[in-house]
């Protein structure tokens, strides 16, 4: 393979100015990008990342190219692909890209390993993949790596899991759970892009209609309320009692998904795990029913069962494929049952992925400068890194706020004074 794979070198012109577009609303990466310039806090490291090719992501890629960083990128996904920002970072940025919006599963595994034969220091990650790709096929590479870095929700869980069965064998930082990426990248990003992702695939208006939300995670939580805004009637399904409150205070219909999936016209999982969406809640869905998935892999939605149970599967728009089952009712899967914001949509408005990856460019600054001290489990992204980002993004916005005083800074600390 040469050092790209990619649709088409000549789109690169289109991807550079989506690039431009979205770096105006990505000021606290633009704060980093000028740092990293003078400082090159990467140089030396060779970085494989394994993230949604889109013009926000491009972004962080000229960002850890100019801290010093050897970049190469694949996709994590096989539909969030933007072929004109894979052929820009190529033509203009001379950054290897391995990603094709549509690849199918073994190009996108055989893009892994592409990246993968870079060598890398540092892993950045979309989903695990990379990392679990390593652990289970390319041994050889881990004395390399130093560290790693890890987007998503999904991920998270996956090397948490293999941290507590000692199977991790070097130090990841959960950038998810940064209080910058998680409240408003999941939260606002997601749910304003998996809207946006349903409503361009369908054109089906969700005013009126019972809109199920599946999870009521930071991810359920933007969904419901985006649903609600766009005056749906909105149902949610969890397995968390806190989780299940905190939707009925919200105001929404709670109920298991047996209940839910007799009634619901749109549904969508945002959970993180296997067949929320199964045989027996096709079974009983209206004839029309909408189904999606803005959780990271496609296993929510049990899609072999479905398409088990259907006598015919057609394309009736694009992303949207109808099942049509042996009593005649008709089921839509969007988007091949993969991220509906990035399938058929362009993923998270860059202003909030801006506080998202500022944490994936700073965290992987923290991690080559302490990896020596981290012992082979998942971290959470500093604290002081967290404020920083905030700091930034409120400066950007031209939001000021309170500073304590040092006598309320000395009351805080202290215990003598009571009522």
């Amino acid at each position: 393979m040469e050092n790209h794979d990619i649709k088409d070198l000549s789109l690169a012109e289109g991807g550079r100015r989506r690039m431009q577009w979205a770096e105006r609303e990505m000021p606290v990466l633009r704060t980093i990008l000028e740092r990293f310039k003078k400082e090159k806090p990467l140089k030396g490291i060779r970085l494989s990342a394994c993230l949604h090719v889109t013009a926000e992501t491009a972004n962080l890629m000229h960002v850890l190219q100019e801290g010093g960083a050897d970049v190469v990128l694949t996709a994590s996904n096989p539909l969030s692909t933007q072929d004109d920002v894979a052929a820009s970072l190529v033509s203009h940025f001379e950054i290897p890209v391995y990603a094709i919006k549509g690849e199918d599963n073994a190009t996108y595994y055989k893009h892994i390993h592409a990246a993968l034969d870079h060598r890398p220091h540092l892993t950045m990650d979309d989903g695990a993949d990379l990392v679990g790709t390593i652990h289970k096929d390319r041994r050889e590479i881990l004395e390399e790596i130093v560290g790693g870095t890890e987007e998503t929700t999904t991920g998270v869980i996956r090397l948490k899991a293999m941290a507590a069965d000692g199977a991790l064998e070097f130090p990841v930082i959960a950038v998810n759970d940064a209080m910058t990426k998680h409240f408003f990248d999941n939260r606002y990003g997601t749910g304003q892009s998996t809207i946006d992702g349903i409503v361009r695939a369908t054109n089906v208006l969700l005013a009126g209609k019972a809109f199920v939300v599946a999870g009521y995670g930071w991810c359920g939580r933007g969904l419901a309320n985006r649903a609600r805004g766009m005056g749906a009637k909105v149902i949610v399904t969890e397995v968390d009692p806190m989780k299940a409150l905190e939707a009925v205070m919200d105001g929404f219909d709670v109920m298991p998904m047996e209940e839910a999936s007799r009634v619901g016209d749109f549904f969508c999982t945002v959970t993180g795990d296997i067949n929320v969406l199964d045989a027996r809640h096709f079974e009983v869905m209206k004839d029309g029913a909408i189904v999606s998935n803005s959780g990271h892999f496609n296993v929510e939605i049990n899609i072999p069962a479905l398409a088990e149970m259907a006598k015919e599967k057609r394309l009736v728009r694009p992303f949207v494929e109808q099942y049509e089952l042996k009593d005649g009712r008709q089921i839509h899967i969007l988007g091949e049952g993969r991220l509906i914001n990035l399938a058929s949509a362009e993923g998270h408005p860059a202003s909030v992925m801006d506080m998202s990856f500022a944490n994936q460019a700073l965290a992987a600054e923290h991690m080559v400068k302490n990896a020596d001290t981290l012992a082979n489990t998942v971290y959470s992204v500093p604290l002081e890194i967290d404020q920083e980002i905030a700091r930034i993004k409120l400066a950007a916005m031209g939001v000021r706020i309170d500073t304590l005083t040092q006598e309320q800074l000395k009351y805080l600390s202290s215990w003598e004074e009571g009522t």
